[in-house]
């Protein structure tokens, strides 16, 4: 089974400072329908305003992964982190027994874009951990690149789930395959271009929830960025 969520669909708020579209139900924007998929609880798509952000705030038991499409984004936390992130790094955050952090547009001139994703974690009360990591777009070309894993694999960083998150860039004609295991969910973001999945034409902002399918095949209609995930 593949159902599609299409972009006009997901939750949309402006704010001045910030423009959002949020997949799953987040802050003010509630569907009892959308509340997440598998342990996938939140993508937000973000793009926020010259010298502008997110305050310091707490977050606890959540695996948090911030995928950078444009602009700078300065990071800090109680783990004494302070940090600039820019395309294509990519940054995962355990908030774990809890951790307060800060989030703004490094830029005086320019917005700043980011995918902002929350996954459930599998253990709770751990200490909080940071790591952000270069994913060059040469790396995830034609094929799926494991941005972070259960088990670090090919350099991916280590999330407490057994839930991996890839990205992919997709010249016009190239095709993916991937075989999700038995009892497995999927679920695909598309962030630009055009694709196919499985036949289901996918557009800009649209996504596939992807159940009791053993396998997947994606084709780029044109140039694509999408992110896949593999969940329990």
């Amino acid at each position: 089974m593949i159902s599609l969520r299409k972009d006009r669909d997901r939750g949309y708020a402006h704010h001045g400072w910030l423009e959002t579209r949020h997949s799953f139900s987040f802050g003010d924007y509630h569907d009892p329908a959308e509340m997440g998929w598998s342990v996938l609880r939140v993508i937000n798509d973000d793009i926020v305003a010259p010298s502008a952000g997110f305050g310091r705030h707490g977050h606890r038991d959540m695996e948090i992964v911030t995928y950078m499409l444009s602009g700078m984004l300065r990071h800090g936390d109680s783990m004494e982190n302070s940090k600039l992130l820019r395309r294509p790094e990519v940054q995962r955050m355990s908030a774990g027994a809890g951790v307060l952090h800060s989030e703004a547009n490094a830029s005086t001139y320019e917005p700043v874009r980011l995918l902002q994703i929350w996954i459930q974690p599998d253990v709770c009360g751990i200490p909080p951990e940071y790591e952000q990591r270069i994913f060059d777009d040469a790396e995830k070309r034609g094929r799926l690149r494991p941005l972070v894993s259960p088990d670090g694999r090919e350099g991916s960083m280590r999330i407490h789930q057994d839930a991996t998150v890839y990205a992919s860039l997709l010249d016009p004609g190239a095709s993916l395959a991937h075989s999700v295991g038995a009892g497995r969910r999927a679920y695909l973001h598309l962030i630009r271009g055009n694709v196919t999945i499985n036949g289901q034409s996918l557009g800009p902002g649209d996504a596939a929830k992807i159940a009791d399918e053993a396998a997947l095949q994606i084709v780029a209609a044109d140039e694509a960025e999408l992110l896949l995930f593999d969940l329990p």
